[in-house]
């Protein structure tokens, strides 16, 4: 291969990255756009605005699709060594968190219509829109993370995914309290359950998003706790050998 040939492929290859990241971002955009929607939705009981987050679940499909065929094109035939690997290895499996993402949405949105349905006079706890508020910044900041290889902000992340789930409990509490006080409130209570449950979903995505961002950032995996128990590992094979 001449040199021309070979500044050609490397600029060829860096176009497709660039894509590649491009895509990334939009599906990031439309999955926050449809939790908001979703919730914006079930706040004023708005049926076609929960109609329009079931529609949008398709683009996100789409997108999955593009952003796993370009992926494999590149490993496939540009052969990425260390971090660009690693990004593109990522970017499969983000790509599917954000289409689950958008499948937590509609999963709101049903909700929504069947609260619409049953005429429910029942307030959404304040809770819920805290929670929406910090999944859907969770999702931005993990994909930024990823997109700038920042794996402290990726770490955060992970982090802030503990007041989600403090939250989920603090609704629980709150709705059964309700349902044991009122049984005309059991339903449109178990629905913002489920609500709830979703949107502690979307944070949990939000977190394995983290992940992959301290993986590309720094190579290190922290799923599962997978961090300490190889340091812990590590350290245990040293006591041994002394």
């Amino acid at each position: 291969m001449t040199l021309p040939e070979a500044q050609s492929g490397f600029r060829h290859f860096h176009e497709q990255l660039d894509t590649l990241k491009d895509r990334l971002m939009t599906m990031s955009e439309r999955s926050e756009g449809l939790v908001d929607l979703a919730v914006d939705a079930l706040l004023k009981q708005d049926k076609d605005r929960a109609d329009a987050v079931i529609a949008g679940d398709r683009e996100l499909d789409v997108l999955e699709v593009e952003i796993e065929q370009l992926a494999v094109s590149l490993l496939a035939l540009q052969q990425p060594m260390a971090r660009d690997l690693r990004f593109i290895i990522s970017a499969i499996k983000i790509s599917s968190d954000l289409e689950r993402v958008g499948d937590h949405a509609v999963n709101i949105a049903q909700c929504a219509l069947r609260l619409v349905a049953m005429h429910s006079t029942i307030t959404p706890e304040p809770e819920i829109e805290d929670m929406a508020r910090r999944s859907r910044q969770m999702l931005s900041d993990a994909l930024d993370a990823f997109i700038r290889a920042d794996g402290l902000l990726g770490r955060e992340v992970c982090k802030s995914d503990d007041a989600v789930d403090a939250l989920m409990n603090s609704l629980f509490r709150i709705l059964l309290t309700h349902m044991m006080a009122d049984a005309r409130t059991i339903n449109p209570s178990l629905e913002l359950l489920l609500v709830g449950r979703n949107l502690e979903r979307v944070a949990d995505l939000a977190t394995n998003i983290g992940e992959d961002a301290v993986f590309l950032a720094e190579g290190k995996q922290i799923k599962h706790r997978y961090e300490e128990y190889e340091r812990e590992r590590l350290t245990g094979a040293g006591s041994n050998l002394e």
